[in-house]
């Protein structure tokens, strides 16, 4: 069964009629040729499909398309400000966070949203103390990001990015 939708992407409004059973990332990169999200897998265990949505971390090829109207999706495409840089992907460019480029849009959003749940307190696996202040270290960062596989090993500069990032 088809429907018609519209998906807020990157700031602005796109219609487009999908099957109810399209997954985001392909309604995003078949339907409306937004290829910033990657698909790897296709079964959410790479990351590299990562988007924000409604400002928190989503793997695009898990979700369906019709599950996000009215709902903000962003990709590494929309955070930057016209020739702005977001922070994070000034952060990923000057600590050579990315080799091939592949993973680097999920790497990037999937940062974006770890980076405000530490902003707002939340403890991860990795989280000493529940009770104080969400550190960015190495440990908290390489935890949050374990959903995002690059498979270059450009990990060191990932997480040096991010640190440099979530000051």
């Amino acid at each position: 069964m088809e429907v018609d939708i519209t998906l807020r992407v990157d700031g602005e409004d796109r219609p487009l009629r999908v099957d109810t059973r399209t997954t985001l990332l392909d309604a995003l990169r078949e339907r409306l040729g937004v290829t910033a999200p990657k698909k790897g897998c296709d079964h959410g265990q790479c990351g590299s499909c990562t988007v924000l949505v409604n400002g928190r971390r989503a793997t695009s090829c898990l979700t369906f398309a019709v599950a996000h109207e009215d709902d903000e999706v962003t990709t590494a495409a929309g955070l930057a400000d016209g020739d702005r840089l977001h922070p994070v992907q000034q952060a990923f460019l000057d600590h050579d966070g990315y080799q091939c480029g592949f993973c680097t849009p999920g790497q990037i959003c999937s940062a974006v949203g770890m980076l405000d749940e530490l902003k707002k307190g939340w403890p991860s696996h990795a989280t000493a103390d529940l009770t104080g202040p969400v550190d960015a270290d190495d440990d908290e960062i390489r935890e949050r990001m374990s959903g995002n596989l690059c498979r270059c090993g450009a990990y060191a500069g990932i997480v040096a990015a991010i640190r440099e990032a979530a000051r």
